[in-house]
């Protein structure tokens, strides 16, 4: 069956299933037709006639040990991926999920999207002027689904048969009888590798050795933990792409690590980074108070956001035995004042966060559950009295105190049998409950102490950690803490990657990003149904069912976003007054020396 989009508003009539092919194509998109026709010049947020050349350095929080982006093993540093490693199609962040061609010139899919035939650029070469052949897309392939990340392995082991009729074309098979249209947009997604590099090469270890790809950009020089320097290619193939006019326009990347947050923006404020991304509202509101962003030579912008509002949370690991219980997630999350933290820490600029997909019509928020989503739902451990009326987060007085939810927390807890002595909670076998939470970032453990003193009011121990960023990147790849802070990103088309996030194989699958370690049938069902669904309501029903399942768990205490992105740069950054729907894309912003 095939999935319809969020915001698709008009039903597609389509074909029968079948393995017939239709006609090659420039494009594909998940839902509908692609927005930019064959004849396209250039990206809807990139500017062709922009200046190229110039150096922009950016910080990175933590460090690296490793310039291995497809092992879990290590701390690999930012970038290389999107900048190093090109796929056979490119993705136009101005629609919810629509993929151009890249190193494939076309492709061409059967209706049902079960089969996929990608035909390849004869131009397109690697770094070291290596021709991109059939041939690396077959050992790619090979390589990811055996060894790679485990959503590779598991998106990847999907293709029951690739074929390489000749070194210009890739013809992948799906299960017609399971079809799934997101497959083909996933495979053309996949990260081309060349052959005569990494065959001698360990995917699955943390390296230094230089990563080799097609990409418009190569690491040129490293300095470990500390400093990653990217260069365009001067010979880089797709230079005269439509899709890259206006794009890859700095010639010089720079990315310095920082210990910490505050460290990076001192560097920012003295002129040692050229462009700041902010997420800490305290300093967005009242820290460019300094001469330079008082003289116009910083300008700070909002850039409006398009996708739903995602999660970030109080991610609570359930393999815990404490955590198991979904009675002390419950009141952990009731102990959760958020009107106090929003206007004490954070100046009221931020929403709370109820749903998943926040702020779209796939939200369950404040809606009763259909027949449609409880039957979905039927294998999910969580009783209809939970799933059926949605998500509501608490409401507080603003205090830090609110004596009638402490009250609820207290009476929920004794009533499944815990016991507060003295100041400290017991579970019913007295057991004391402590808990430790895991951060890595200086204004993530003030929220947490924050918490803390919250917790404390219903007898809950909560110990704060703050680690550096390699031991606490190793900590989450095999799910060693209580609980972290964690920001989970929300697509426009959610799809296949969702069982990734919150998928039963997920949580016991080391390098997931299950880590609340969710184990649900019925989540499982819906997450099904979202990738099969061919109306719209069917789509928006299970996405509900998901959104129900994820927060009627209490696997997380929801946390707040923001519908804007804050961005702040030195007066020669520049960018098209047009933005993505997924917000501000530095690929395709530029300098002006001029400026």
């Amino acid at each position: 069956m095939r999935r319809i989009g969020l915001f698709a508003s008009l039903l597609l009539s389509l074909p029968l299933a079948s393995t017939a092919a239709v006609a090659q194509t420039h494009a594909i998109a998940m839902h509908g037709e692609p927005q930019l026709s064959q004849s396209f010049k250039s990206y809807s947020y990139a500017n062709p006639n922009a200046p190229r050349g110039g150096k922009l350095k950016q910080a990175q929080i933590g460090s690296f040990d490793s310039l291995n982006p497809f092992s879990i093993r290590g701390s690999a540093a930012r970038n290389i991926r999107q900048r190093v490693f090109e796929s056979l199609l490119d993705r136009h962040y101005g629609e919810a999920f629509a993929l151009y061609g890249l190193l494939a010139e076309s492709l061409t899919t059967s209706p049902d999207r079960s089969r996929v035939t990608f035909n390849l650029r004869k131009e397109a070469r690697f770094s070291d002027g290596t021709p991109v052949t059939a041939s690396d897309i077959a050992f790619t392939w090979n390589l990811l689904k055996d060894k790679g990340r485990p959503n590779h392995r598991h998106y990847y082991t999907q293709v029951l048969k690739l074929e390489t009729p000749d070194p210009h074309t890739a013809i992948f098979h799906f299960d017609s009888t399971q079809p799934d249209r997101e497959l083909p947009l996933i495979i053309g997604l996949m990260p081309i590798l060349p052959k005569h590099i990494y065959e001698a090469r360990d995917i699955q270890s943390a390296s230094l050795e230089l990563p080799v790809g097609s990409g418009p950009y190569a690491v040129s020089e490293i300095t470990p933990g500390a400093q990653v320097r990217f260069e365009k290619r001067e010979d880089y193939w797709g230079e005269k792409l439509a899709l890259n006019q206006g794009r890859h326009n700095i010639s010089t990347f720079i990315d310095d690590y920082y210990r910490d947050d505050n460290t990076a923006f001192e560097a920012f404020k003295a002129g040692e980074l050229d462009i700041w991304f902010e997420t800490n509202p305290q300093r967005w509101q009242s820290g460019f108070n300094f001469p330079a962003a008082k003289d116009g030579r910083i300008v700070k912008q909002e850039v409006a956001l398009g996708t739903p509002s995602g999660l970030r949370a109080f991610v609570l690991n359930t393999r815990r035995p404490l955590l198991a219980d979904p009675v002390l997630r419950k009141a952990l999350d009731l102990a959760f004042d958020f009107e106090w933290i929003n206007k004490v820490l954070y100046g009221d600029v931020y929403q709370r966060t109820q749903s998943y997909f926040g702020n779209t019509a796939l939200s369950s928020t404040g809606k009763l559950a259909s027949d449609t989503e409880l039957d979905l739902l039927r294998k999910s451990p969580l009783p209809t009295e939970t799933l059926l009326p949605g998500y509501l987060a608490p409401v507080s007085d603003g205090s830090g105190r609110d004596r009638n939810l402490r009250r609820q927390a207290i009476d929920l807890l004794e009533g499944a049998g815990y016991k507060i002595r003295g100041k400290s909670l017991f579970t019913p076998s007295g057991q004391k409950v402590d808990l430790e939470i895991m951060v890595q970032r200086r204004g993530d453990e003030r929220l947490a102490l924050s918490w803390r003193r919250m917790l404390a009011g219903i007898g809950i121990g909560l110990k704060v950690r703050l680690i550096d960023s390699s031991q606490y990147q190793r900590q989450l790849q095999t799910f060693d803490f209580d609980i972290i802070v964690y920001d989970y990103y929300a697509s426009l088309s959610p799809g296949n990657e969702q069982a990734y996030y919150w998928g039963s194989v997920a949580g016991e699958t080391q390098g997931s990003r299950n880590y609340a370690g969710i184990k649900d049938a019925g989540l499982d069902h819906a997450v099904e149904a979202l990738t099969q669904a061919i109306e719209v309501e069917d789509f928006t029903l299970a996405a509900r069912a998901l959104d129900r399942a994820l927060m009627g768990g209490h696997y997380f205490v929801p946390l707040y976003h923001n519908p804007k992105q804050w961005v702040a740069s030195w007066h020669y950054v520049e960018h098209s007054s047009t933005h993505s729907a997924y917000g501000a894309r530095t690929d395709a912003w530029w300098l002006n020396q001029e400026n």
